[in-house]
């Protein structure tokens, strides 16, 4: 048997990193660990959760859309679709700005370099069963989420050309293990901040054997009071934007 442990968008939250670590070996841990990306902001602990996922020797990385806004200065275009939404944007623009900024100021030199190294996609050919890819949010494009209710079609045109039975992303921060004919698509869930109304801490076991694979996502509980808590002794000026998520565990 092989066991691989996906993990996607910490976003900075330690605390649950912890956790999820904490569970991973209460069942016996694994060979592999993919993590997909959103490794360290808006969370209290950017430096930590980068160190930690460093030092893990059988850990895979790669870089998630909000890693990449850190290191090249970019930002998401905004999304105006009425006069409700343009009123709220100069608060949303410098709650956004509030949290990138602290976390570059977090940042040594090296962690600059550390995510400039990351690549952005995750191959495995597991003996017996095939090729398993992992992305942050879709092939090629780290801020386009696949979202459970994707249509069929969609998706399918979104895999076109990968030859891969598994397929791993994640992005959207919500748990999804879907079928499209003979592939299987799975998002982990967000171990930091999770937006599919449960706080729990979510992350993915995969097991690999006889040819078969077995999936199961994971719910994990940590003290989410504990987090809100490191982040309201910081100077953080972007922590009522992650705290109010972190409870409510909702975009």
């Amino acid at each position: 048997m092989m066991r691989l442990a996906v993990l996607s968008d910490i976003h900075g939250n330690i605390t649950a990193l912890d956790a999820v670590m904490a569970d991973l070996a209460d069942r016996g841990g694994a060979d592999v660990i993919w993590v997909l990306g959103d490794l360290a902001v808006f969370g209290p602990s950017p430096v930590a959760v980068m160190r930690q996922l460093r030092d893990i020797p059988y850990a895979q990385v790669i870089l998630g859309n909000t890693d990449r806004y850190l290191i090249t200065g970019r930002r998401p275009a905004m999304y105006v679709p009425d006069k409700a939404t343009w009123e709220r944007v100069p608060q949303m623009l410098r709650e956004r700005e509030a949290n990138f900024l602290w976390t570059v100021e977090q940042m040594d030199y090296e962690w600059y370099e550390y995510l400039a190294g990351l690549g952005t996609s995750l191959e495995m050919d597991v003996e017996g069963f095939g090729k398993v890819l992992g992305y942050h949010a879709s092939p090629g494009d780290d801020e386009r989420g696949i979202k459970p209710d994707m249509p069929d079609e969609e998706l399918s045109a979104l895999l076109e050309g990968l030859d891969g039975r598994v397929f791993f992303f994640g992005h959207t921060h919500i748990p999804m293990d879907r079928r499209l004919d003979n592939r299987r698509v799975i998002n982990p869930g967000s171990v930091g901040l999770p937006f599919d109304g449960d706080n729990r801490a979510s992350y993915s076991l995969v097991d690999f054997e006889a040819g078969e694979v077995s999936v199961n996502i994971r719910r994990v509980p940590y003290d989410v009071e504990r987090a809100i808590g490191f982040l309201e002794a910081l100077d953080n000026p972007g922590a009522a934007w992650t705290i109010e998520r972190l409870r409510r565990a909702a975009l």
